[in-house]
């Protein structure tokens, strides 16, 4: 009966709602003859406003794009002329010198404010592709990290793969607006050894306080493959590894830099004034083994003694407009201190892109074959860049930023310093979005002097033009 009353009450309302309806609906608008209609504004809507496809290469997920996604690209194709160091061979036969192609790095980056806190950022791409990469190889991931911001700007936790490293400015570089023709590889002092090409596995904590942008992280190493410890001479263990603790602080005078993403710009190109010092460890216990005894002799014990591998630096960048504020020029500096402590005697090679894959019988060089050179070591190390953007327009719309660079290095297994020298011309056609690069390098060659220490005896050089698209 209940039920039975209340359909009749909302039928009986609609009865008496559908005349009184039916006459508003059909009674005549008011005539826009007279003249207070005309002078009167016709009432309109309140527009909705529309989001715009892309703004900034972001894809708005809301109406002020304050939460978005984003899509960024990077090709550095290089074109190569090298000496090659002594004994090289391609396939078993002598080339003293080669002439290649090859993709330097490709990179797609991938990341969003999917809220007002969480934040995602991916990154996959290839290092190093030549004419004797492997074929068809796959895209590698290189980060993969989730973030949640407890104190917007002030503090955000993080965790996955990344390269929220401590030590320096450059461990971690963004390479779409390296200075030159590469990063300072020194910087990375764990690279493809404990890592995923710089990157690590880790829970990290960052943000800004007020000029200070510090970052910190806890990360867990890759294993190193199975190796055995030799006399004198420290390598990394490949026993299970312990947790790497690292940071970076630097105080941010003049203007203030994203740290959006990990990775720090190599220049601005005079669009913002920057200053920082910074300063930055990484510390890992037992991260590396050795059997005690002399450099090339016998071992004194059996046991094999393990050490921490102990990193700290200092350092200072400076990028911004100098001269007339119409001209565009501005320069750009960064010098820096490593000290590195991966235990007695370690040294490291690296050999970007090897033009060459096996060196002739009885080579005596550190160097191995291509463009090997020791880079990494115990030790302390000095490196320094310096560019200046010349005025805009000065070819066409066309301008050109020259620049230099040296690492300088005094490593325990070295008798001599090893000086590595980069001296070129950056051709800005579009900025960092279409560059072309020429840079000649130059490498020391080391030899046993019959002792297990090396002495520096001759050079090699490379000349490398690489062409730089980015979207960004």
């Amino acid at each position: 009966m209940l039920q039975n009353w209340w359909r009749a009450a909302a039928l009986a309302s609609l009865a008496l709602a559908g005349p009184v309806g039916a006459r508003a609906q059909t009674t005549p608008p008011p005539s826009s003859d007279t003249q207070t209609a005309q002078a009167s504004p016709t009432p309109q809507a309140p527009a909705t406003p529309a989001i715009v496809p892309l703004k900034e290469g972001k894809l708005p997920l809301n109406e002020d794009a304050s939460r978005y996604v984003k899509l960024t690209l990077l090709n550095q194709a290089w074109l190569r002329y090298n000496q090659n160091n002594p004994g090289s061979r391609i396939n078993g036969r002598n080339e003293p010198r080669t002439l290649d192609a090859a993709i330097r790095r490709f990179r797609i980056q991938f990341y969003g404010q999917l809220t007002d806190r969480v934040f995602i950022y991916s990154q996959i791409g290839i290092n190093n592709f030549g004419y004797l990469s492997e074929r068809k190889q796959f895209f590698f991931l290189h980060d993969a990290v989730g973030e949640y911001a407890v104190a917007k700007s002030k503090l955000s936790l993080g965790t996955g793969l990344g390269a929220w490293n401590g030590l320096s400015r450059f461990t971690a570089s963004a390479t779409g607006s390296i200075m030159g023709l590469d990063l300072p590889l020194v910087a990375e002092t764990t690279n493809d050894v404990s890592d995923q090409f710089g990157r690590k596995l880790s829970v990290y904590a960052k943000g800004k306080l007020g000029k200070l942008d510090y970052r910190v992280a806890i990360s867990k190493p890759l294993i190193v493959p199975p190796n055995a410890p030799a006399v004198g001479v420290a390598a990394f263990s490949s026993l299970a590894p312990r947790a790497q603790y690292q940071g970076y602080l630097q105080w941010q005078f003049l203007d203030s830099e994203s740290n959006l993403t990990p990775y720090a710009a190599g220049t601005y190109l005079g669009k913002k004034r920057v200053l920082n010092l910074g300063a930055g460890f990484i510390v890992q216990p037992r991260a590396m083994w050795y059997r005690p005894g002399p450099l090339g002799g016998a071992a004194t014990g059996p046991d094999t003694v393990q050490v921490a591998m102990k990193q700290w630096a200092v350092d200072a960048y400076y990028d911004a407009p100098i001269g007339a504020a119409d001209k565009g020029q501005a320069l750009n500096a960064y010098a820096a201190f490593y000290h590195l402590d991966y235990g007695p005697n370690y040294i490291r090679n690296t050999a970007p892109l090897s033009p060459t894959n096996g060196v002739a019988p009885g080579t005596s060089t550190i160097n191995n074959g291509g463009n090997g050179w020791p880079a990494y070591g115990t030790g302390n190390v000095l490196y320094g860049q310096l560019g200046y953007k010349l005025p805009d327009n000065l070819l066409g719309s066309t301008t050109f930023m020259p620049y230099v660079s040296l690492e300088h290095a005094r490593y325990q297994r070295l008798n001599d310093p090893m000086n590595y020298y980069d001296v070129g011309v950056n051709w800005l056609l579009l900025g960092h979005t279409s560059k072309l690069t020429v840079a000649y390098q130059n490498r020391p060659i080391f030899t046993p002097d019959g002792s297990g220490k090396y002495n520096r005896t001759s050079d090699r050089g490379a000349v490398v033009a690489q062409y730089q698209v980015s979207f960004n």
